[in-house]
């Protein structure tokens, strides 16, 4: 059975639909739909171009590792990141409302909605991510929002995933 869920940024209302990757990535999308819903602060990618993103306390019983890997992102894709520590850094301007906190384990739950992603960081390297779904409807409206958070600010703004109705 195909598993879908939503993404919504919250204060724009607009709301996409994606299909969790089961055959791709089985482990990351089951973790995901075992913790949905989700929901965070939104921040808009520095380094890696087009993307949005949520920082979430780890939620998974045992995390996922490596599945269905990329460093080139393509329009439509979820994925899933995790990190340790790194994202301390003063440099990265996280406030302590993204959660940080200094060794503690963060799940970072990114949409990207344009092309020409390229998920590199000069402090740290190449930064793979798992593709556990894909956008099937409404891309072009949350690129649109995209483009207004990074346009017009993200402070205030809540993305959220959450189990598609009739999933």
């Amino acid at each position: 059975m195909t598993r879908y869920l939503t993404i919504t940024l919250e204060k724009r209302g607009v709301t996409a639909r994606a299909r969790l990757l089961d055959d791709a990535a089985p482990r990351t999308a089951e973790a995901v739909w075992q913790a949905l819903p989700q929901s965070g602060q939104v921040f808009h990618g520095k380094f890696a171009r087009n993307e949005i993103y949520a920082l979430v306390p780890a939620f998974a019983d045992e995390e996922p590792g490596p599945e269905n890997q990329t460093v080139t992102p393509l329009p439509g894709d979820l994925c899933y990141f995790t990190f340790e520590g790194v994202l301390d850094n003063p440099a990265y301007g996280y406030e302590a409302s993204a959660g940080t906190t200094e060794n503690r384990l963060l799940i970072d739950l990114a949409v990207f909605y344009g092309r020409n992603n390229l998920l590199v960081n000069g402090d740290v390297g190449w930064v793979p991510g798992n593709v556990f779904a894909t956008i099937e409807e409404g891309l072009e409206e949350l690129a649109a929002a995209c483009q207004d958070v990074w346009m017009g600010g993200a402070r205030g703004e809540t993305l959220s995933f959450a189990r598609a109705e009739g999933a």
